[in-house]
C-alpha cells in the first residue's frame, strides 16, 4: 500500500515537473554553433575556388621525408616538455569526463557508528544510504555531453600542439642546412680573399701597388673572418635550440644533410585541403558547443529537481545484531524547487550565456588567424619563387661579369680591384639565394601548417 502510494505521488510529481517545464522554457538563443558553420563554409568556399579545398590526404611528415628528421621529430614528440604537460592536461579532462558521468549514476553510501552512554549498554548501529537523482530535465546529460565537448576540444589542442611542434623541428632543421651552407659560401670568400690579399701584398713589394689596395684587402678579409665566425656560431645555435625542441641536452649525435631536403608541396597538385582540418579550428568549434551545453545546465539549474533516496538500516547491542540482522527501510522521494536565490542563479544563466558568446568570438578570430595564415603563406610562396627566378638570373649575370673580368685581368686590361668587386658581386648573390630558398622551403611548412596538416589524421 505504502510503495504504491509512494509510486502514485512520483508520477504525479513528474507530471507537474513536465508541465512546470512547459511553462518556463528558456528563452531561444542565438545558434552559434550554425553561425561558425555557415562562417567556415564560406571560407572554405573561397580556398575551393583558389584550388585549395576538400579533405586533408597528407601530414606534415609527408613534406620532408628524411629519415633522420623522422628520428628526431619522434625523439621530440616523446620528450618536449611542453608538449608533456599538454598531454597531462589531456588527461587530466579525461578524468573529468569520469566525474560527470558519475554524477548521473545512483551514489551508494554505508556506514556503522557506536554509541556507548553512561551505565547503559553500547548499541551499535548500521546503515546504507542509495540515492539517485532523477535527470528530468537531462541537466545531468548536457553535463556530462559538456565535458566530453571539453574532453575532446582538449585532444584537438594538444594534436595543435603537435603539429607546432613538429613544424619547429622542421623548421630547425632546415635552418641547420641553412647556416652550414652560409658557412661554406663564407668560407670559399675568405680563401679567395685571402689569396687576393697575398697577391696585393706581393705586389705592393715589387712597388705595384698603393698602400689603401693593401688596406682594403686586409679590411675586407678581417670582415669575413668575423662573418664566419657568426655563422658558426648560428650553427652551433640552431643545434642547441633543436636540443631544447627534443626536451634533452644528451642527444644523439646526428649528420646534417649538405643540401635542402626537399619540401613536397606543389601547389598545383597540393592535396586539396579544408580549413576544419586545422586541430586549433577544431578545438574552438567544440568549445562552442561546450559552452552551449553548460549554458543548459545553468538554466536548468533554476527548474525543480526529484531525486529518489532509500535507507536501509539496522541497530543491536553488538556489531553482529547491528549488521542487517533484521533491518528497517524506508524510501522517500524529495521534490525540491529553488524559491530565493538573490538572483544568483539568474546570473549563472546570464553568464553562461555570455561566456557562449566569448567562445563564438573567439572562434572567429581563430578562423580569421587561419585564413589569414594560408593567405599570407601562399602570398609568400608566390613572391619568394619570382625573387629566387630574379636572383638566379642576377646570379647567373655576375658568374658571366667575373669571368670577364678575370680574362681582363689576365691581359691587364682591368685592375685587381675591379676583379674583387666582381667577386664579391657573385658571392653575395650565392648567399642570398641560397636565404631565399630557405626562406621559401620553410614557408612550405608554414602553409602545410596553416591549411591544417598535422602528424596524423583526426
Amino acid at each position: 500500500m505504502f510503495s504504491s502510494r509512494l509510486i502514485s505521488l512520483l508520477l504525479t510529481a513528474i507530471l507537474s515537473l513536465s508541465l512546470i517545464g512547459c511553462s518556463v522554457t528558456p528563452s531561444e538563443q542565438q545558434s552559434y554553433s550554425q553561425n561558425a558553420n555557415n562562417t567556415l563554409a564560406a571560407e572554405n568556399q573561397q580556398l575551393f575556388n583558389r584550388g585549395l579545398s576538400t579533405q586533408q590526404t597528407t601530414t606534415l611528415l609527408d613534406l620532408i621525408p628524411d629519415p633522420i628528421l623522422l628520428n628526431l621529430i619522434e625523439q621530440a614528440l616523446k620528450g618536449n616538455p611542453s608538449l608533456q604537460r599538454t598531454a597531462l592536461s589531456l588527461e587530466a579532462n579525461r578524468l573529468s569526463v569520469n566525474v560527470s558521468r558519475a554524477n548521473r549514476l545512483p551514489q551508494a553510501n554505508a556506514s556503522v557508528s557506536a554509541n556507548d552512554v553512561e551505565n547503559s549498554d553500547t548499541r551499535y548501529s548500521s546503515s546504507v544510504n542509495i540515492s539517485w537523482q532523477l535527470d528530468v530535465w537531462s541537466k545531468l546529460a548536457d553535463a556530462d555531453n559538456a565535458a566530453q565537448k571539453n574532453l575532446a576540444s582538449a585532444h584537438e589542442l594538444f594534436r595543435a600542439s603537435q603539429a607546432t611542434l613538429v613544424s619547429s623541428v622542421m623548421k630547425n632543421w632546415l635552418q641547420l642546412v641553412a647556416n652550414q651552407h652560409a658557412i661554406s659560401i663564407e668560407k670559399k670568400r675568405l680563401a679567395l680573399l685571402e689569396t687576393n690579399e697575398r697577391l696585393i701584398v706581393q705586389r705592393f713589394r715589387n712597388g705595384l701597388g698603393t698602400l689603401e689596395n693593401l688596406d682594403e684587402a686586409k679590411t675586407a678579409t678581417s670582415q669575413s673572418r668575423a662573418s664566419l665566425a657568426q655563422y658558426q656560431e648560428e650553427f652551433a645555435s640552431s643545434k642547441r635550440a633543436l636540443r631544447l625542441l627534443m626536451g634533452s641536452n644528451q642527444t644523439e649525435p646526428f649528420t646534417v644533410p649538405k643540401n635542402y631536403p626537399s619540401v613536397w608541396l606543389d601547389l598545383n597538385q597540393l592535396p586539396i585541403q579544408d580549413l576544419s582540418q586545422r586541430p586549433d579550428l577544431r578545438a574552438a568549434y567544440l568549445s562552442i558547443e561546450a559552452a552551449d551545453l553548460e549554458a543548459s545546465v545553468a538554466y536548468k539549474d533554476m527548474l525543480p529537481s526529484l531525486s529518489l533516496s532509500a535507507v536501509l538500516s539496522d541497530s543491536g547491542s553488538s556489531l553482529r545484531d547491528a549488521l542487517f540482522v533484521s533491518p528497517i527501510w524506508s524510501l522517500l522521494g524529495q521534490l525540491s524547487a529553488p524559491l530565493f536565490q538573490g538572483g544568483r542563479l539568474k546570473a549563472n544563466y546570464k553568464i553562461a550565456q555570455l561566456e557562449t558568446a566569448q567562445a563564438y568570438q573567439d572562434y572567429r578570430e581563430t578562423l580569421l588567424t587561419a585564413v589569414n595564415e594560408v593567405e599570407n603563406t601562399l602570398g609568400q610562396e608566390q613572391v619568394l619563387t619570382q625573387r629566387r627566378q630574379y636572383l638566379q638570373a642576377a646570379l647567373n649575370s655576375a658568374e658571366s661579369n667575373r669571368q670577364q673580368y678575370e680574362q681582363k685581368y689576365r691581359s691587364g686590361i682591368v685592375a685587381l680591384n675591379d676583379l674583387i668587386s666582381a667577386q664579391q658581386a657573385v658571392f653575395n648573390l650565392k648567399a642570398q639565394l641560397d636565404t631565399l630558398l630557405f626562406q621559401q622551403l620553410s614557408n612550405r611548412v608554414d602553409l602545410g601548417l596553416a591549411l591544417g596538416l598535422g602528424i596524423t589524421q583526426p
